[in-house]
């Protein structure tokens, strides 16, 4: 039987992660992977799980086991609104919706706003995991330009002054895959351009507890909350195998994310909400995120030395003041797809920049280097490596 012709038309817009078959190729022994997207498993609380399981299984005992709300299992509401309440976010724990990931945040916008031929405007460059949500359901993009300050606003204006956009996908914090993160100034400037223009911000917020250096910038939710959907995740600060991730969002659409949220998965693992519960009722990510920054801190550090050594002068890169990632882009003439197999040759993989832009044959010449999951001085190694691969391109 040819299944082919079952197959709903949507699926032509689906396809595997380019990350995630990378990932598979660079499995192999003595690779160093600069190309994932992940946390270091050195990052996990694992001495406080058996702790946690027992607070689980004492405090909640069978309720932790049973269906739930869709909404979200209320002791983790409220705990996430005391967490919202230290970003700056007044809400409170009616307001906020739990998801399996905030990848499951991004699906539910793209099923319940786009409908085929809709216009999302997206960064260039952008989380590919959002254009993956989004694809099935069939949108037209529009690239926002950026500079080393994140989103130009003067972009984003004419942009919705141009295209009747459905909403506009952003992550101002830190961003996948650049690590900029849009100061304060400007994120005042796009959230008036939101409110001017009646638009829809969908603000993605996972790495904003990783900060290394500097001080935390209020979210552009704060400052537009009836134009922005909110979304974050305690992946990169709890374990992302517990898949949770929440949401605010403006009325109606909150309850639209839920009813779609039913149809998929009825609600999120119910005894791993009531865990994500108690680390942070119990205090246990306060004193969880100091010990990851201390691990990531250096490694960024060694990660961004190691290129002022090694990389051609001609190559130019971000300096991320936390997250997980460092963006770096070449002269026009390099394509760092090619360049891809020679440094997997040599036992270094990284991500061709390519694969973060909407509009294809964009960002041929840039990268995406990861600097969590290695230590100091493989990640040097790897740089080092990758340097050499870049000479001898750029010398030919």
């Amino acid at each position: 039987m040819s299944f082919e012709r079952l197959l709903a038309s949507r699926t032509s817009r689906m396809g595997a992660s380019a990350i995630r078959e990378i990932l598979k190729v660079v499995s192999a022994p003595g690779m160093i992977s600069l190309a994932g997207g992940i946390p270091a498993p050195e990052s996990f609380p694992l001495d406080s799980m058996e702790e946690l399981t027992s607070r689980v299984i004492k405090s909640h005992g069978s309720s932790a086991f049973q269906y739930d709300l869709t909404e979200g299992y209320p002791p983790l509401r409220e705990a996430l609104a005391a967490l919202f309440s230290r970003r700056g976010i007044r809400a409170t724990s009616r307001d906020i919706y739990v998801t399996s990931g905030s990848q499951g945040v991004l699906d539910g916008l793209g099923k319940i706003l786009i409908s085929p031929g809709d216009i999302v405007a997206v960064e260039a460059p952008t989380y590919l995991g959002a254009l993956q949500a989004f694809n099935p359901y069939e949108p037209q993009y529009v690239q926002i330009a950026t500079d080393d300050d994140g989103v130009v606003p003067e972009s984003l204006e004419e942009v919705l002054n141009r295209y009747p956009v459905k909403f506009v996908y952003l992550v101002p914090t830190f961003q996948n895959p650049t690590g900029r993160t849009i100061p304060l100034e400007r994120r005042k400037r796009i959230a008036e351009i939101a409110i001017s223009h009646n638009c829809l911000i969908v603000e993605d917020d996972p790495y904003g507890e990783l900060r290394y250096r500097g001080e935390q910038v209020p979210t552009i939710y704060s400052l537009a909350p009836d134009n922005v959907v909110y979304s974050s995740t305690l992946s990169k600060v709890f374990a992302p195998g517990l898949r949770i991730g929440f949401y605010l969002a403006p009325a109606p659409i909150d309850r639209w994310l839920v009813l779609s949220k039913q149809g998929v998965d009825l609600h999120t693992s119910t005894f791993n909400q009531a865990l994500a519960a108690e680390y942070l009722t119990g205090g246990y990510l306060e004193r969880q995120v100091p010990k990851i920054v201390a691990l990531y801190r250096p490694r960024q550090e060694a990660m961004l030395a190691a290129m002022q050594e090694y990389f051609p002068p001609t190559m130019s890169w971000s300096r991320p003041d936390g997250g997980m990632f460092i963006w770096a882009e070449g002269p026009e003439r390099l394509d760092t797809q090619k360049l891809y197999d020679q440094a997997v040759a040599r036992n270094v993989a990284f991500v061709p920049g390519r694969y973060f832009f909407a509009e294809p044959e964009k960002g041929l010449s840039t990268m995406r280097l990861n600097f969590t999951m290695n230590g100091e001085e493989d990640i040097r190694k790897a740089v080092r490596t990758l340097g050499g691969v870049l000479a001898d391109a750029l010398r030919s």
